[in-house]
């Protein structure tokens, strides 16, 4: 069935307004609805990871995706009904990107307490270490400057007490930017240190640069669940019919006068956001906000192509997902390294269920006890012969 279109009585309404619904409208496409069951199930049952890093190109709908499972979780709880008025189903917030080159541990600590609701973040005081703010009469002391130290110690504690299913951190690439010379390890193993103390699985949503965190240790690799968002491949016919699906919905919910005919072109809509929905929603929207402050009746591809971003910039784009999906993509000899490395015999290219395909057994070659002399034949006879 066709998907139904905007609302008739919206194109009374004011342009902000238009621009604010169709701004607001999502399509749960196959790619998204897959990765957002594959990650409700992991965040229903982590079966002892830790971290859950969920990985895409950038616009794919990294975005969408956080605030689609929020909802679900949110909605999940109030239907279960639990009496529980001081827990929160889900906490998801976004991880800023350093000014400085570093990533701010205390920034992120004070994002993550106020996505906890917690009050009075500015004085919190580690009890762990009373003495440290003690004045000479004894009294406790708020701190002149509050440290990462008591920010992570506010924070495993409100995990504790709010007790969300998940924390989902949007743009979760910029734990990755630290100084030269620390470890990218050290990065994940605090949060999955986080995690672990708290038992809350903390979901890191990113685009590729977060492959490096993907195999930093064994520890980390045993206690991480990888997800792919892709993005639509052209070579896919199931791919390129669900893009043309996503096109006419877009098409459909463009709140204007005249519903423009978008489906004919969609391998120029699909090469210049390559692939991924959100690339191409962010780009009609930028249309959509010309032609309603223009008074258009509709949208035509000229209208579109003033705002597609450049071929350098697409480019650019295509080059960074062509080089993640490669990364992510299992090669065929890595089966063979794996066993190899494993000390496993390689897979057998005939049968060796009969006997006569069987390889011949070798007998163990142990050491002799003293004065056991090697076996052999003895000469008998005359003249030495056998």
């Amino acid at each position: 069935m066709p998907p139904e279109g905007f609302p008739r009585e919206l194109l009374q309404a004011a342009a902000s307004e238009r621009l604010n619904y169709f701004r607001s409208y999502t399509i749960a496409h196959p790619h998204l609805k897959a990765v957002s069951d594959a990650l409700w199930r992991a965040i229903q049952e982590p079966a002892g990871s830790a971290l859950i890093l969920v990985i895409g190109p950038t616009g794919v709908g990294k975005t969408t995706l956080r605030l689609r499972m929020e909802q679900e979780l949110r909605q999940r709880f109030l239907t279960a009904g639990a009496a529980e008025p001081g827990r929160l189903p889900v906490v998801g917030f976004e991880a800023v990107a350093p000014d400085a080159g570093n990533f701010s541990w205390k920034e992120y600590y004070r994002r993550a307490l106020r996505a906890l609701e917690e009050p009075l973040i500015d004085d919190k005081i580690d009890y762990a270490t009373p003495q440290r703010f003690r004045n000479s009469a004894g009294e406790f002391t708020v701190p002149h400057r509050v440290g990462n130290p008591e920010l992570r110690q506010a924070m495993e504690q409100a995990l504790r007490h709010r007790r969300p299913a998940a924390v989902l951190i949007d743009e979760a690439q910029h734990v990755t930017k630290m100084a030269s010379g620390r470890r990218l390890a050290d990065q994940l193993d605090c949060l999955k240190s986080l995690a672990s103390l708290t038992g809350c699985v903390h979901v890191l949503i990113g685009t590729y640069e977060l492959l490096p965190c993907r195999n930093l240790s064994a520890q980390l690799s045993r206690r991480s669940i990888d997800l792919h968002f892709p993005r639509y491949q052209a070579h896919n016919p199931h791919d390129v019919s669900a893009f043309q699906r996503v096109i006419f919905s877009f098409q459909r919910h463009l709140p204007l006068p005249q519903e423009p005919e978008l489906g004919c072109d969609w391998e120029y809509y699909y090469t210049q956001s390559i692939g991924c929905v959100g690339i191409l929603k962010d780009w009609f929207t930028r249309a959509l906000a010309e032609a309603l402050a223009q008074e258009a009746p509709t949208l035509t591809r000229a209208d579109l192509a003033r705002h597609a971003w450049s071929l350098d910039q697409c480019e650019k784009m295509a080059q960074d997902a062509l080089d993640g999906e490669a990364v992510l993509a299992e090669q065929p000899e890595a089966m063979e390294r794996l066993r190899t490395l494993l000390g496993v015999a390689a897979t057998p290219s005939v049968d060796t269920g009969s006997p006569r395909n069987r390889p011949p057994l070798r007998r163990a070659q142990g050491r002799r006890r003293v004065g056991v002399r090697r076996p052999r034949r003895d000469a008998v006879g005359r003249g030495g012969t056998n």
